[in-house]
């Protein structure tokens, strides 16, 4: 009895005894190598970081404490020092031996994190990744008269402690030591190391040393004196190729002190797709953060790669991105802001090096311009538009055209530009990215502007109709040619206009497109789906071949008498006007040409086999 209540006293009881966590350091090593982290090379960005760390605390407390970080590479293994705050031997036990806990936390140090590139506590357990021992021998300064002491841990989870003497360690400041791990002694050779020091921690503001040779390079190329603007874009294009590889059309300072940015975006010299992710490179407190940040600046800016450094915005716990926050979002409105103020200076003044630019960006710019009302007036006398006036601004073209016509596709617009331009109608080209939301928006910017969509009756209502009489004279041929064309949902009208070459114009809009698909798929359904779309049916118009009466093609076509050979020659003319639109061609399209083509083919060849 007495048994069984001592266990349910137990049982009763082990819930609310604490348990603590079992740690598996090789897996968690695995954790960090393949998912964490997207290289092993951040094992020296965790180096150089824990160092910073310890300078900039040591000099919190003696501000001309030396600020020193010196990288061995030799006999396949790495050494770093540093000489920071040091450790304790508590301090050991307390940090080094309990992961996921940060100096950065520790008592008196709070109200200084900011100054501070770790903010995760990983520290050295990156360093496993390319390691299978880390030695760590360090002095406090805060306890001077403490003994050195020394961390030894491997990567199967074990580590010892000891004291060691002050000849040891002379001064205050801590010694890593790196063994590589088997198959990783490639990140720990001296040329390795170097490079990735360099790309690290060229803008760290401490001296930073690989075997004697400084990789520090301030002030930063943004930063340092220049005996002229054309001497800076010089320096700065050169630092751009070195960095990205490419020569930049221009050169953006990024200087935003209330966000805590200083930086330059660089001007990519050819066009980009707005869907490709542009990717920018960002140093947090002169440590390179990294090489592919994303969310950086607004969508419309993709023709810019940027390089900054910044005290203000938060890395991820991979470090390796940024935390998208409200910092975040401010940083990302000041930057764009900077490009938009950069844009409107060089239209107000340096036109050449602004048309340059727009030469190869002006869809990034119509891209800003459809939401910033002050950046389309600001760009309308320099943003580019095909019309039928050939390449222009809308404010140049409003100034010709007392109503800026204009047409939503490309398709469209071919069909009519040699009519509407013939006839005196001006259009513009909506049919490309942006453009038409931009022609809507041009009143809202130019007062008193008046802005149209350009439709088939718009086009047809500018042509001259023909006399009546003449029109009755062929009213046989027009019956004959419009029966030829009802199965294809096209009526047959009779105009007169220039260029007198042309003989047929082929107009419909998207309503009758619309309603030309709706007839179509009405056709090919089944009873039940067929009456669906048969309630559909619209009132649309319906897509029309304009003739040209003045054309002396169109003149002999129509007298002719054959109902056979003007239906041949009506398919013909249909054709040919689908033809000269640029008109994707449906099956029915395509069937018609043949047929007309082969109809053609065989009247006249039959005219000679009489003879």
């Amino acid at each position: 009895m007495d048994s069984q209540t001592s266990q349910s006293s137990q049982a009763s009881q082990s819930p609310h005894q604490p348990h603590t966590f079992q740690v598996d350091l090789r897996g968690l090593v695995d954790l960090l190598s393949h998912h964490l982290y997207s290289s092993p090379k951040v094992y020296l960005r965790e180096l150089l970081q824990n160092a910073v760390d310890a300078v900039t605390a040591r000099r919190a407390e003696e501000p001309d404490a030396p600020a020193l970080v010196r990288l061995h590479a030799a006999d396949g293994g790495l050494r770093v020092e540093d000489s920071g705050v040091g450790l304790s031997e508590s301090d050991v036990h307390a940090l080094l031996a309990t992961i996921g806990r940060s100096s950065k936390r520790a008592e008196g140090l709070q109200a200084a994190r900011s100054d501070f590139l770790g903010q995760f506590g990983i520290g050295l357990l990156a360093c496993f990744v390319v390691a299978e021992r880390i030695r760590v021998v360090s002095r406090s300064a805060r306890a001077p008269e403490a003994p050195s002491v020394e961390w030894t841990a491997r990567d199967d989870g074990s580590y010892t402690v000891r004291t060691l003497p002050h000849t040891e360690r002379p001064e205050p400041g801590t010694t890593v030591y790196l063994t590589p791990r088997a198959g990783a002694a490639e990140w720990l050779s001296p040329e390795r190391v170097l490079t990735l020091a360099r790309d690290f921690g060229a803008l760290l503001p401490y001296d930073v040393r690989v075997g004697g040779e400084r990789i520090t390079d301030l002030p930063a190329p943004w930063d340092r004196p220049y005996p002229s603007p054309a001497a800076r874009r010089v320096a700065l294009a050169r630092h751009c190729h070195e960095l990205f590889g490419f020569t930049p059309l221009d050169s953006i300072g990024l200087d935003v002190p209330l966000a805590g940015v200083r930086g330059v975006a660089y001007v990519l010299p050819s066009a980009v797709s707005p869907a490709q992710r542009a990717t920018h490179r960002v140093h947090l407190k002169g440590m390179l953060l990294t090489e592919r940040a994303e969310q950086l600046l607004p969508d419309w800016a993709f023709f810019v790669r940027c390089v900054l450094d910044t005290d203000s915005l938060r890395p991820t716990a991979s470090r390796e991105s940024l935390y998208e926050d409200e910092t975040l979002a401010a940083v990302r409105d000041a930057l764009g802001e900077r490009i938009r103020s950069w844009l409107t200076g060089l239209a107000a003044g340096d036109p050449e090096r602004l048309a340059a630019f727009l030469a190869v960006h002006h869809l990034g710019v119509k891209s800003l311009a459809r939401h910033d009302a002050d950046m389309l007036r600001t760009m309308l006398p320099w943003l580019p538009f095909e019309t039928t006036d050939g390449q222009l601004s809308l404010e140049e073209f409003a100034q010709r055209h007392p109503v800026v016509h204009f047409t939503r596709t490309v398709e469209e617009y071919r069909q009519v530009a040699p009519i509407a331009s013939a006839q005196g109608v001006g259009v513009v080209n909506g049919g490309y990215t942006y453009d038409s939301e931009l022609v809507e928006a041009l009143p809202r910017v130019r007062p008193g502007t008046v802005v149209a969509e350009l439709d088939a009756d718009t086009v047809t209502a500018h042509l001259d109709a023909v006399d009546p009489a003449g029109e009755l004279a062929l009213s046989g041929f027009l019956a004959a040619a419009r029966a030829k064309l009802d199965p294809l949902g096209c009526d047959v009208v009779l105009r007169a206009f220039h260029p007198l070459s042309v003989p047929a114009l082929h107009l419909d809009d998207r309503a009758a497109r619309h309603e030309q698909a709706r007839a179509e798929a009405e056709e090919r359904a089944d009873d039940l789906w067929a009456g669906i779309l048969g309630s559909l049916r619209g009132g649309a118009p319906r897509a029309r071949l304009v003739l040209n009466h003045l054309n002396p093609l169109v003149r002999r076509i129509s007298s002719i008498k054959d109902p056979e050979l003007i239906g041949t020659a009506t398919e013909s003319l249909y054709g040919q006007a689908l033809l000269m639109a640029q008109r994707p061609l449906r099956p029915a399209d395509s069937a018609l040409l043949n047929r007309a083509f082969i109809g053609l083919l065989e009247w006249a060849t039959h005219g000679e086999s009489d003879r």
